[in-house]
């Protein structure tokens, strides 16, 4: 299928890849659809019961497996343009045999060690597996985390892209978002939006009003919005070259705020500014998330955060650096992530102030920039 990433990729990826698993000692990466196979060669595959998979050999040239039928979409993806050796299999072939056989004449002895994809299908990993009895079979995250999670100056002009024309979305928010609308039909105008402005894809819109404002990953639902509702909105989407939005913020819909909400709001807007604040190189991903959380427990709130602070974003929305305590992993310059504290009082309101960032020589950049504010729209 066509794919707008073809700038952004190069071989030099795939023998990055190689050069990490040779490191680690693993003898073949196998990578199926999703969005490792699209960041290494540029091919945004579908995922289906019949066999795509890159294969990266630590000795050898990589090859790409795909059924016949596709291998056209092949050459009109950016993998065209590559050079990579591909293996066209056909109906009555068996595909796993055909890896197992590549990978055994590159290396030139059965592998011990293969990585697959974290998001692979569990039939196509087990039929790696079934063709490569001896082997033991493991995660290529080491690998491919080490890769993604840093960007290139080019991968964050695409964030900051996705960023802006998601902000262009939350500023038409008093548009859609008014007493006597449901959640869903507010949430079916966002996406409409965010299809119109930069995106190809809707990933979500969470719209949670009034005491669905409590659940992080509200789904949409007909509740009617009430005049005074705090309403939290999540969205996101997929841009021309897979790269993802990922912005919230919350609105008081045809009131201003009581005093206490005003107060614990004024906590959560303190914590996510602190927490943005405190990336630079060096900082390590757990000392992020706890700068927002102490600010919040400090205050008396710190039951109602109850989510970590961020997670890296690319290809995927939700990709490493994970920004939670126990990781301890230093940051470092392209690093890209959100930073979205959120306080929750169930079967009440909630409230979640999030943007994406980048960590820079400097210090960080911030890729979204409407209000962070409690908004007040109109009923």
């Amino acid at each position: 299928m066509g794919d707008s990433t073809g700038a952004l990729v190069s071989i030099d990826r795939v023998h990055a890849a190689r050069a990490v698993a040779e490191e680690l000692g693993i003898d073949a990466v196998v990578l199926t659809p999703g969005s490792d196979l699209r960041y290494l060669c540029g091919y945004a595959a579908h995922a289906m019961e019949r066999l795509t998979a890159l294969v990266v050999p630590r000795a050898g040239e990589p090859l790409l497996v795909v059924p016949r039928l596709e291998a056209p979409m092949v050459d009109a993806s950016p993998a065209g343009a590559l050079g990579l050796e591909v293996h066209a299999w056909d109906e009555t072939d068996d595909p796993f045999a055909v890896v197992a056989r590549e990978v055994t004449a590159r290396l030139g002895t059965a592998p011990t060690r293969v990585a697959v994809g974290a998001r692979t299908w569990a039939e196509h990993a087990l039929g790696v597996h079934r063709a490569l009895p001896g082997s033991a079979l493991e995660l290529a995250t080491p690998v491919l985390d080490r890769l993604r999670m840093v960007k290139t100056p080019a991968e964050v002009e695409e964030l900051a892209l996705a960023g802006a024309a998601i902000d262009r979305v939350h500023a038409r928010m008093g548009e859609w978002l008014r007493v006597g609308r449901t959640e869903a039909a507010v949430g079916a105008d966002i996406a409409a939006a965010i299809l119109a402005d930069g995106h190809v894809g809707v990933d979500f819109t969470i719209v949670g009003s009034g005491p669905n404002g409590a659940s992080p990953h509200h789904e949409l639902s007909d509740r009617v919005v009430q005049a005074g509702d705090v309403v939290v909105v999540d969205i996101g989407g997929e841009t021309p070259t897979g790269y993802r939005s990922d912005c919230t913020r919350t609105y008081v819909v045809g009131g201003e705020p009581d005093a206490e909400t005003a107060g614990w709001y004024a906590v959560l807007q303190d914590a996510q500014e602190a927490a943005v604040a405190a990336v630079r190189p060096g900082v390590t991903a757990e000392q992020v998330d706890a700068v927002a959380r102490d600010r919040i427990a400090a205050a008396g709130w710190g039951e109602h955060f109850i989510h970590r602070t961020g997670h890296g974003i690319g290809l995927d929305t939700h990709e490493a650096p994970y920004i939670v305590a126990g990781n301890d992993l230093p940051l470092e310059a392209g690093m890209a992530f959100s930073v979205e504290p959120g306080i929750y009082l169930a079967g009440r309101a909630g409230a979640r102030i999030e943007d994406i960032v980048v960590c820079t020589d400097e210090g960080v950049r911030v890729l979204n920039n409407g209000p962070r504010g409690l908004v007040v729209l109109p009923g």
